[in-house]
């Protein structure tokens, strides 16, 4: 991978400098994960941060005998950061939601890299922050209408990763137990409110490339409270 390449895929790397981006590319590993595989696992010591390169995964914590979507990451987004830098276990697992292409730079130059670099460092507090107050904005909805539940995780999924296409914006067809977990709210209101935008024109679900359009980004918004 190019410097350039990694710059523009990664906004993470886009503050770093040059020299930095280069040491990146030469110390990363590279991975290829199938579909429903674990990347890593709850409990396991934080030894690397992971890039997403291709595909979706979902970041999600065991609760009894069933687990808890938290959060779904796509290209550019990176995950295992918190781990090292408070030096605890996992205290969540990653799980590959597609095939996955993945880049890992171990715990140790990624620190290294950190205190070399202050633009990377001040970087990754702003991301880490906008992780922090998209959590704040979910406990903020809690007792919102479902339907204004689902809108904001939607709107916010393409925001971060929406692949713009001709009549709309592309994205991962999210299981909807996964997408109800998102959203906190039920399976059943989940079904039911994607059923409801279906019907309006909102969203088109394309099942043979597990994509889901959003023909309709504005009235999601605003059906979100974000216009």
């Amino acid at each position: 991978m190019q410097a350039d390449t990694l710059s523009e895929l990664y906004p993470l790397f886009q503050a770093a400098s040059p020299e930095t981006v280069d040491w990146l590319i030469s110390v990363a590993t590279h991975h290829d994960y199938p579909a429903n595989r674990a990347v890593v696992m709850e409990d396991a010591w934080g030894n690397a941060v992971y890039f997403i390169e291709a595909g979706w995964v979902k970041v999600r914590r065991h609760a009894e005998d069933s687990s808890i979507t938290l959060a779904v990451l796509g290209k550019g987004d990176f995950f295992g950061e918190m781990a090292i830098l408070d030096e605890s276990p996992r205290s969540t697992d990653v799980v590959a939601m597609t095939a996955v292409k993945l880049m890992s730079i171990s715990a140790q130059r990624f620190i290294q890299t950190l205190f070399k670099d202050p633009q990377l460092h001040h970087r990754l507090l702003q991301l880490m922050v906008q992780r922090l107050r998209q959590t704040n904005l979910r406990f903020q909805l809690r007792h919102q209408p479902p339907a204004v539940k689902l809108a904001n995780t939607l709107t916010a999924i393409q925001t971060a990763y929406g692949d713009p296409v001709e009549d709309g914006v592309e994205l991962f067809n999210i299981p909807r137990k996964d997408l109800a977990d998102l959203a906190d709210i039920t399976l059943d209101e989940a079904e039911k409110i994607m059923g409801k935008l279906a019907e309006k024109g909102w969203i088109v679900e394309d099942t043979a490339r597990s994509v889901l359009r959003l023909k309709n980004t504005r009235q999601l918004a605003h059906l979100a409270g974000r216009l």
